[in-house]
């Protein structure tokens, strides 16, 4: 089951870089749209039918119209390669709602956003807002090239000019160093954020994590990562709906969302791999076993919510807040 949808009209599309299409929509029915925090994203279905999650790089104080870029991915199922080959300016799409799972920490003494590739889109939104609230920041970004980086003309703009730093055609060897010069000046309390393939991400959480003068690395993914063995004991487990008392056992190869709907009971999903955080639930009773991609480790030491779609669980019965 997916959340609420809405149909949007494509107002204008644009190369940002390539292989990299924005597109930006208004609503059909001519309402603004709901404010949103810097970081979110949001479900498209593309004409394919195919629905794919793409975070919001406009500005969160702008309800006029989003904006969302997509990557056409070479191996894609259907869902880039559809809205780069079959959207045109006046189509509609569907969207969901905006969902947010990588949120601006508010009480941060300084912000380091770090991207590479498509994985500007969030930390654009992030700087829009930094900036106009004057908070201080930088922006490192990672490209193959120039032709490979997104939204340049707009990283170029005086708004935006003095706190972006760019990074071109660093070679896998040497990314490792270029990152530790990155983050060797962040002043005591910084929060670093970060978007972009698997294994650069990797490394700045490495570096950062071992950086004493910073607090937290936050990331944003696009994929999945490979869904490491499971340290659990148990096959299988019973889940509990606190609401009505009900008790389900979920069995080895089956998730919690397709155990639940076996007694009525539908939990909205849409990625299926743990990304998007929409079947995200609250955790009453018991420890889970956290193989999302999207909770930060904070929200995971304190168990206190689990992604339905992937997550299991380390004790005999969940109770869940259903």
């Amino acid at each position: 089951m997916q959340a609420s949808t809405f149909k949007v009209r494509v107002d204008a599309i644009r190369d940002e870089a390539q292989g990299i299409r924005s597109f930006r929509v208004s609503r059909v029915d001519g309402q603004p749209f709901d404010k949103y925090e810097p970081g979110a994203h949001i479900d498209v279905t593309a004409p394919s039918g195919i629905t794919r999650q793409y975070s919001l790089c406009s500005d969160p104080d702008s309800n006029d119209h989003l904006l969302f870029a997509v990557k056409r991915e070479p191996e894609s199922r259907g869902g880039s390669r559809s809205l780069h080959d079959e959207v045109e300016i006046g189509g509609e799409l569907l969207i969901g709602p905006p969902r947010n799972l990588f949120r601006l920490v508010h009480e941060a003494q300084f912000h380091l956003l770090v991207g590479a590739g498509i994985g500007i889109t969030p930390l654009l939104s992030m700087a829009y807002r930094l900036e106009s609230s004057s908070q201080p920041f930088v922006l490192h970004y990672f490209a193959r090239s120039e032709e490979h980086a997104a939204f340049l003309s707009l990283l170029s703009q005086q708004r935006f000019a003095g706190n972006v730093k760019l990074h071109f055609g660093v070679e896998p060897g040497d990314l490792g160093t270029e990152l530790r010069s990155c983050l060797a000046d962040a002043q005591s309390g910084t929060h670093v954020y970060t978007c972009g393939p698997t294994p650069f991400m990797d490394q700045v959480v490495a570096i950062g994590e071992s950086t004493k003068s910073i607090a937290e690395v936050l990331l944003e993914r696009f994929s999945a990562a490979p869904i490491e063995p499971s340290t659990s004991s148990f096959e299988a487990f019973d889940v509990k709906v606190a609401s009505t008392g009900q008790v389900i056992r979920v069995v080895k190869d089956q998730s919690i969302v397709d155990a639940l709907a076996t007694i009525g009971i539908e939990i909205d999903t849409s990625c299926g791999e743990g990304i998007c955080g929409t079947c995200m639930v609250d955790v009453v009773e018991g420890t889970p076993e956290h193989r999302d991609h999207c909770l930060s480790k904070a929200e995971r030491e304190g168990s206190k919510v689990i992604c339905c779609c992937v997550s299991r669980s380390l004790s005999p019965l969940l109770v869940l807040d259903i």
